[in-house]
Formats: structure tokens, sequence, C-alpha cells
């Protein structure tokens, strides 16, 4: 069976994905299908990995990672069938740079709503550098999807071999069709926007920070990974998202030392604060698009 390409995707997309089909054939492969038409069976990010904590127990641990790229967070697990990955995923030392290659995978449950996830195969401390050409790499992908999509939505009827016939590759067509029939008309204006907040990114003066390098620790693989209710803030997130919102005057997310000061003024401890910021990224609510900046979603 041929080894199934790695989408470059930013966490934005990835994350607003909830269709997944499965393949044709003997051991035929799940894709997660995005509403810009990527068919991810693996995928490769690069990101600042800001959180690792073991979800499972001391005897099967499973490693859940966050990883933030400009659009939002990646969310990684890595059990016992990912030795090498989790391995590698307990020695490092948030936040710091990482490389994921991973299978893609959505989690719906019983109580309703979807959930995307990176099942990681190979996890690598890496630099700015990287990460920043990964950005590059990510947005020349993302805009063949959106000019894909842009003509997918002049055809009547859309069909695959339609846009095969204006260039577009087999894989992306396929994704394309299954896309526009579950999801309906993408919002192109919202990854347009997407798009141009990545390519920002780049800019030198969003450059700030550097994360330490990765430290050796400890560890093992195990157990099955939790997902967790959309839930909403309560009173001290409440209060944590004001001062973030207020904070952010240059679009590049609010500063720490500035949430640190102006939370304490609004009532939050600093305790309460750590514990709030940890919560609002597990809901989905913030994320770190710069090390040592929040940013609301």
């Amino acid at each position: 069976m041929m080894r199934e390409v790695a989408w470059r995707l930013f966490a934005g997309e990835y994350n607003d994905a909830n269709l997944e089909v499965e393949g044709t054939g003997e051991r035929a492969p799940s894709y997660v299908v995005t509403p810009l038409g990527a068919k991810v069976n693996r995928i490769f990010v690069v990101g600042v990995i800001t959180d690792i904590e073991n979800v499972g127990t001391d005897m099967q641990p499973m490693w859940r990672a966050r990883v933030s790229d400009p659009t939002g967070t990646f969310h990684v697990y890595a059990g016992q069938y990912q030795p090498e990955a989790a391995a590698a995923l307990s020695k490092l030392k948030p936040p710091v740079f990482g490389a994921i290659v991973g299978k893609s995978r959505v989690y719906q449950p019983d109580s309703g709503g979807t959930y995307t996830s990176i099942r990681p195969e190979v996890i690598k401390a890496v630099d700015e550098r990287v990460r920043d050409f990964w950005i590059l790499e990510a947005c020349r992908s993302m805009r063949k999807r959106l000019d894909a999509m842009s003509e997918a939505q002049k055809m009547e009827p859309l069909t695959k071999e339609g846009l095969t016939q204006i260039g577009v590759k087999q894989a992306l067509a396929e994704g394309i069709v299954q896309a526009a029939g579950h999801y309906g008309k993408a919002d192109l204006a919202r990854y347009t926007a997407m798009l141009a907040e990545a390519l920002r990114y780049l800019l030198p003066e969003y450059r700030e920070g550097r994360p330490p390098e990765a430290e050796p620790t400890a560890a093992e693989p195990g157990a099955k990974p939790e997902a967790k209710e959309p839930e909403e803030p309560n009173a001290d997130e409440d209060r944590v998202l004001e001062v973030i919102t207020a904070l952010d005057k240059d679009g590049k997310g609010a500063p720490w030392e500035g949430i640190l000061d102006a939370a304490g003024k609004a009532g939050v401890a600093k305790d309460k604060l750590e514990e709030s910021i940890n919560s609002l990224l597990d809901k989905g609510l913030i994320y770190e698009p710069i090390l040592g900046r929040m940013k609301k979603i």
C-alpha cells in the first residue's frame, strides 16, 4: 500500500473538520476531510509545543501535547501504540518548537461534538527557522486549496473530473467534492483571512522570543485519549479573557507580563490565573501565537 502524503495544514482549518471517510481496498485508510477539501490521512505540523501532560496512568502513560501555530492549536496524543513518539514527547520540556508527523484522527463522543487530534509517528524538537519554513509551506498549500475551491464553487455540477481537467490534483479534487457535499459552500473569506494572518506572522516585528532547548527526562506509553465537552468559561476565565482581549491592541496577542499585572488588578491571583490560562487553552478559547503572548480565538 502506498504511503500517504503528509499534508501541511494549519490548526484553524484542521480543527474545523468533522468529516471522516474511508478509503477503498484491503486495509483501507481513513481520512479527515477539511472544509477546503484537504483529504488528510497523514499530517505534518510544526509549532510551539506549549504543554505536555500525562493523561493516562503511571503504568500506562498517555501523553497529551498542545502545539500552537499562527491559527490555533493542534492536540497530539501518544500512548502505547506510538512508543517512539511517546518517548520523544515525554522528554521534551515546553515551550519548545516541535515538528510532528502523524495520523489524522476525529473523535465523536456520544454526547455530541467533534474533536480532531493527531496520533504522532515522529516528534522532534526543531528551531525557529524550521517553524517559519513550515508556515510558508502551509501557506502555499492552503493557497492552492483556496484557488481550487474557488473554481469549484463556480462549477455546476461540481465533479472530480471537472476539477482535474483544470489542473487540480486528483486527491484534492476528491476531497473538494466530498467537502462540498458535507459542509456546503466553504467560507473562502474566513480562510483567506486565516492565510493572511499566518503570512503576517512571518514579518520581522512578529518574531519575539525563542523557546528553550528540549531537555531529557523519562517515560513510556499507554491508555486512551479523553475528549472534553465544550465548556463555557467560569467567572475567573471570563475576567482573564477580558484582560487578554483588552491587551491585544496590536493583534499579536496579549503579553504575559501585562496579563499577570492586569489580572492581579482584576482580582485574579497568579495561581488562579495560570489555572484559568490552562483551562482556556484546553477549551480552545485562546492560543499562544508567539511565545509569551496569548490571543483570544
